[in-house]
């Protein structure tokens, strides 16, 4: 005759009695883990950036904080690829993607030249970081906007955290290419030009995504693109300054382009006749977008 113990069997920390709680040690998959790695070695790259900077080896703190970039566009594809979004893996992203692109350009051009009007350069980096910061605050708030046009998923509001820290950096490059001499009467110069790339963030101004942008390619165009892109990457190791100079530039240039194409499409809804869109099943990706990995909203990518 079996006898029934007084008390149930208790573990520490266990509020069920004794009984285990369902989950508690359920398996994780590992298709959301992979995505959640690429934001973090995105972010174990912005934060290398900085050390760089300390030791003044700016070559692989400019390559830190681009590879921190394209690991961003990346972690968003892998997650959707792999079927692997979640809750965690967008405060991850949207954490990281502060920490690289707005923390680690303002310690990085305050080291390089910033420090030379003290407080005033200083000023001007904590206003670049708060603006990145808000920026990512705004995106995520209007991910849960339902009344967006379809259309408005080809813009951003404003320039995107990762295309920012790399314009941001652009006075870096000129001096490197012997364009901007590192004299400290310019700082005053670099510290307003800081501050309006963090306005620019935070702008309503639309700039262009590029989600729509090589969602479906003919088949007869995929081994030039795959040339083109060796080519780029070949360029960029190369010439790393001289193709972050001419992007920075060639993206500027795009913004009033996109801002006459947003206008079209407003004008089109007003008028009934909306411009033509692409199919709505194509793959909507944070290309060089600040985002966390979730299933985007219609617009995507303001801050």
């Amino acid at each position: 005759m079996s006898v029934t113990p007084p008390f149930a069997s208790f573990d520490p920390g266990d509020d069920n009695g004794g009984r285990r709680r369902p989950g508690r040690f359920s398996k994780v998959p590992l298709r959301l883990i992979l995505p959640n790695l690429v934001t973090l070695l995105a972010l174990c790259s912005g934060l290398t950036g900085i050390r760089m900077a300390l030791e003044g080896r700016w070559e692989f703190a400019v390559g830190a904080v681009l590879l921190a970039a394209v690991l961003d566009a990346l972690d968003g594809r892998v997650a959707r690829l792999l079927k692997g979004t979640s809750k965690f893996g967008a405060e991850l992203d949207s954490l990281a993607d502060f920490v690289n692109f707005g923390v680690t350009p303002a310690l990085m051009l305050y080291v390089w030249l910033l420090s030379e009007v003290k407080s005033l350069g200083w000023i001007a980096a904590l206003a670049y970081a708060i603006c990145a910061a808000l920026r990512l605050a705004r995106f995520n708030a209007a991910l849960d906007d339902p009344d967006k046009p379809t259309w408005s998923v080809k813009f951003f509001t404003g320039a995107p955290a990762p295309a920012g820290a790399l314009i941001v950096l652009m006075p870096i490059y000129l001096e490197f290419l012997g364009i901007l001499p590192h004299w400290p009467e310019l700082a005053p110069f670099v510290a307003l030009y800081t501050v309006c790339i963090g306005l620019l963030m935070i702008s309503r101004l639309p700039t262009y995504s590029g989600k729509k942008v090589g969602t479906r390619i003919r088949r007869d165009l995929v081994l030039p693109l795959f040339v083109l892109a060796v080519l780029l990457v070949a360029l960029t190791v190369s010439y790393p300054y001289q193709m972050l100079a001419l992007a920075t530039l060639a993206y500027l240039a795009s913004i009033p382009l996109a801002l006459r194409s947003y206008q079209a499409h407003v004008r089109a809804d007003a008028s009934g006749q909306p411009l033509a869109e692409n199919s709505p099943d194509e793959d909507e990706d944070d290309t060089l977008g600040d985002g966390p990995q979730v299933d985007p909203a219609p617009e995507r990518k303001p801050d």
